[in-house]
């Protein structure tokens, strides 16, 4: 199914079936008795080590101090993150950069105010025992993915990178809360995910360590997850979303520096919710991808114009978006946190 199609398809689904409906961005923020405004971020998946920093800075009291009172969602995928946040279904998105880049594409009024996750942990994630030590190893190998999503469209990339054709491998169509049992029971060698999360999972799960090969360690690398608003919240609600961008970087900060209480501070956050030493072992992956040479020593979520410009690119030539625009059609730099 195309990107546009499925779009088209899930945007109804959404508009009726959204935890929260924040109604137009132009109306009068909702506030609490103690004058903070009531702000919805909706993650791009159930709760998971990456999203720690979220929840450590509620508990802190960081978005409080930035006059922020947040409410974290679970999400179900990136591109319906992307979708409910340009509907005005949620204030605030977290979501990968590539499903941002495909609905701007397709004329949905949604950008970027800070992509935190610059290096992204798209992998190939399989049981060591696999033998599996280079991508060369993947001919032959049947692999779990997704139809439609980024990683789907962006593997025949990684395979061309790597001197491989997409006939070299299969990929087996499941859900993404599937492609764990499938690598688990045998039906998949491998699966197409983030490095930060199913590994550690399937890992605890299986007692048997997993490996992977990170597109970013075999020739192609971009820009992953970040927080984005829709362009009506951007024109109508700039302090808030100022505020947003630097009590987010603030928190990753914090975060960073007392990671086991980042992670302590996720208890309860979901029934789905992994072990703590698995939210341990995502946190502390996804701490190492905050940063390209270009914004080191800079607070997270700053961004390099250029870094954009290769992400871009990247995914033009992948066939995600139809034409590769420039950073600004994507992201806006204006909400850049101090620091």
């Amino acid at each position: 199914m195309k990107l546009r199609t499925l779009a088209a398809a899930l945007v109804p689904a959404l508009i009726l079936t959204a935890t929260t409906a924040c109604g137009s961005s132009s109306d009068e923020q909702a506030k609490t008795a103690q004058g903070l405004d009531k702000v919805t971020l909706t993650l791009n998946w159930y709760p998971y080590g990456e999203h720690a920093p979220f929840y450590f800075g509620k508990k802190q009291g960081i978005f409080a101090k930035h006059g922020i009172d947040l409410t974290i969602q679970a999400g179900q995928g990136s591109q319906k993150t992307v979708q409910a946040t340009a509907a005005g279904q949620t204030d605030f998105g977290w979501a990968d950069t590539p499903a941002l880049l495909s609905a701007v594409g397709q004329g949905m009024e949604v950008k970027s105010v800070g992509v935190f996750l610059q290096t992204t942990p798209s992998s190939v994630q399989f049981f060591a025992d696999k033998n599996i030590n280079s991508p060369a190893d993947l001919k032959g190998k049947t692999i779990a993915s997704t139809a439609g999503d980024a990683l789907s469209k962006t593997f025949p990339a990684f395979l061309k990178a790597n001197g491989l054709a997409a006939s070299d491998v299969t990929l087996q169509n499941t859900d993404p809360a599937g492609k764990m049992a499938a690598v688990m029971s045998g039906k998949t060698d491998a699966l197409l995910g983030f490095a930060t999360d199913q590994g550690p999972t399937m890992q605890e799960k299986a007692g048997k360590p997993v490996s992977y090969l990170k597109f970013a360690e075999h020739g192609l690398t971009f820009y992953s997850n970040g927080l984005l608003a829709s362009t009506d919240t951007i024109k109508n609600k700039q302090d808030l979303v100022k505020r947003m961008v630097a009590a987010s970087s603030e928190a990753w900060s914090a975060a960073e520096k007392d990671a086991a209480g980042a992670v302590a501070a996720m208890a309860g956050a979901s029934q789905q919710l992994p072990s703590e030493k698995v939210l341990t072992d995502q946190f502390n992956a996804t701490l190492q991808l905050l940063h390209t040479d270009a914004t080191k020593g800079q607070a997270p979520g700053v961004n390099d114009e250029a870094d954009w410009t290769k992400t871009i690119n990247v995914f033009a030539e992948a066939g995600v978006i139809t034409k590769a625009e420039s950073p600004s059609t994507y992201w806006d730099a204006s909400f850049a946190p101090k620091g």
